[in-house]
């Protein structure tokens, strides 16, 4: 049985009462639940306060470019199946600089779960508006009012991506079970996660949250396998904001059509050194 002391790794650099603290531990509690060792993990993230994480933690990590986590982390699992492989970045990282990325692995629905935590705002580099700051956001590079936001949960369905969620720090054992289905869920997973700035955005706190989130998995109504009442669920913003599994569906991944996989996983499948001789001579 795995144990929580064994994911620890270097003491954080964060600032005091961030909700990143809450998604580190949140993701600790999961990878203990799902009975995940550390050298079973890899994390990969890209450049701002959320992309730290994997630094606290100790499990394989790769820390690559702005923006950038998603390619090298669906190349990670197309190479080694047996690898559970996260991506982890902010709204700034992963919805700005990764916008791009962030449309297209969505598509391609690679088994990996996607992190992202979202405080509506660039911490790192000291408070301008995010691609999801919300409309009027005032910073000092946006002095009358950031513009509409963006947003993801309903960009992910629209791009067909296959487990589309929302958490909140504030809610810890909510957030942690989120993510291990994010994680037996077969495709793509993109778990936004809601969590206070409080160095940089003194509006959406942790006291504006507790008014306003609420579980979906409390409606019984609500069916996530339905598309479109998951894009209409993903426009909710305000005085009611649902957390939970927004849309589930399935559809085949990228892994099950990629067709070097057809002779099994690239870890298991032997070099002949001869091919890569005879690869470099087409370019001599």
């Amino acid at each position: 049985m795995v144990r929580i002391e064994e994911y620890e790794g270097r003491v954080s650099a964060w600032c005091p009462g961030c909700g990143n603290f809450g998604i580190l531990g949140a993701l600790k509690e999961a990878l203990v639940q799902l009975n995940k060792q550390p050298h079973e993990v890899l994390i990969v993230s890209g450049i701002g306060q959320a992309a730290k994480l994997p630094h606290y933690l100790k499990c394989n990590t790769l820390n690559g470019l702005h923006g950038r986590s998603l390619p090298p982390a669906t190349g990670a699992k197309l190479a080694n199946p047996w690898l559970t492989v996260f991506a982890v970045g902010g709204d700034g990282d992963g919805y700005g600089e990764g916008g791009n990325h962030f449309l297209h692995t969505a598509r391609r629905n690679p088994d990996i779960t996607y992190l992202v935590h979202d405080n509506l705002v660039y911490a790192l580099t000291k408070g301008q508006a995010s691609p999801t700051s919300e409309l009027g956001f005032v910073t000092k590079l946006t002095p009358h009012g950031a513009t509409m936001p963006l947003n993801p949960l309903a960009v992910a369905i629209a791009a067909e991506a296959t487990f589309v969620a929302r958490g909140y720090v504030g809610d810890q054992e909510h957030l942690v079970q989120l993510i291990c289905k994010g994680v037996q869920h077969k495709g793509f997973s993109l778990i936004d996660i809601l969590q206070p700035c409080v160095s940089y955005n003194h509006k959406n706190t942790y006291e504006w949250y507790s008014k306003r989130v609420y579980r979906l998995d409390g409606e019984k109504d609500y069916n996530p396998g339905d598309r479109f009442a998951a894009f209409k669920k993903s426009q909710e913003w305000g005085d009611r904001i649902p957390i939970g599994v927004i849309y589930q569906g399935q559809r085949p991944t990228l892994e099950d059509n990629f067709p070097a996989l057809k002779a099994g996983p690239l870890t298991d499948q032997s070099i002949d050194p001869k091919r890569v001789g005879a690869l470099l001579e087409q370019f001599t």
